[in-house]
């Protein structure tokens, strides 16, 4: 199989290039990273490049190019052969693949007026009546989840998977935006944010040069297309309190330590073999290797 290589946008801000690059580090896959710093002039130009969309992140894996977090997370698990990627049982399968669909084509509202934003500290922030119906409906995804599949493991079906790649970014805006969340939910949260991918993932975000966030979030933008609605299964959970000021926050999980970016020098990241090839004109190259 010919290199494989990732194209993504900041780490602080690009929730859609977060979901396949964080279930490839999951499983220690070997690739490349190129990071196309966003809000430049010369940022629409190279991502042209790499992405046949316009947008980030994109796969590529020699001649062949995959777009889409959900669709880039689809073929790294088939042609990598990911364990665990969808649940075995065909009814589990498709329930997840709903969930995944779900969050890949909606919460507008949340991803609107709450944008990923790794570097700001944990703290409560006023949300409108569509912002907590979208954290009701992800609550009870969460709950569900949770207590359906507990006792295979701490993820939404047991083992970690897409799904919860998917959800990975709603995780941190919770997080972020101080969210009152308790059991299943609370105990699923806490369970990403200690994920060492995601530590991973936080670290590099606090030592990156970024531009404005809204201008970035409209660039990295993802092409939203229509899905069929999720599965009848899913049942629709009470409505949650949603705290709107001053609640107790998910207790707060520092980024793993990372030493500081130096151009064209070897650099190494927590729980990975990664090292810093180049950085010129817009474009930050990492080799992800696994460790031996």
């Amino acid at each position: 199989m010919a290199e494989l290589k990732l194209i993504i946008g900041s780490k602080t801000y690009s929730s859609w290039s977060l979901r396949p690059w964080l279930l490839l580090r999951y499983h220690n896959v070997a690739f490349k990273e190129v990071s196309v710093q966003l809000n430049t002039p010369e940022t629409k130009q190279l991502i042209q490049e790499f992405s046949p969309s316009g947008k980030v992140p994109v796969l590529i894996n020699g001649p062949e190019k995959v777009w889409e977090s959900l669709a880039i997370c689809d073929y790294a698990a088939e042609i990598l052969k990911l364990p665990a990627a969808w649940p075995a049982d065909i009814v589990l399968r498709y329930q997840a693949r709903s969930l995944a669909c779900e969050m890949h084509a909606g919460f507008a509202d949340l991803r609107r007026e709450l944008p990923m934003d790794c570097r700001r500290s944990p703290s409560p922030h006023s949300i409108s009546p569509a912002v907590a119906h979208d954290i009701t409906r992800i609550r009870s995804i969460w709950r569900e989840g949770r207590e359906a599949h507990g006792k295979n493991g701490e993820w939404l079906f047991g083992k970690f998977g897409i799904v919860d790649a998917m959800y990975a970014p709603v995780a941190l805006r919770l997080h972020s935006y101080g969210v009152a969340l308790d059991g299943p939910e609370r105990d699923y949260l806490n369970s990403m944010l200690n994920l060492p991918a995601l530590r991973e993932w936080l670290g590099a975000a606090m030592l990156e040069s970024v531009n404005a966030p809204t201008a970035v979030a409209a660039a990295s933008a993802p092409h939203v297309v229509p899905v069929a609605a999720p599965a009848a299964h899913v049942a629709a959970a009470k409505p949650a309190k949603v705290a709107t000021s001053a609640p107790k926050a998910p207790r707060a999980i520092e980024p793993a330590p990372a030493p500081a970016p130096t151009p064209a020098v070897a650099q190494s990241f927590p729980q990975s073999g990664a090292r810093l090839v180049s950085n010129q004109g817009g474009v930050r190259v990492t080799s992800n290797i696994i460790p031996d």
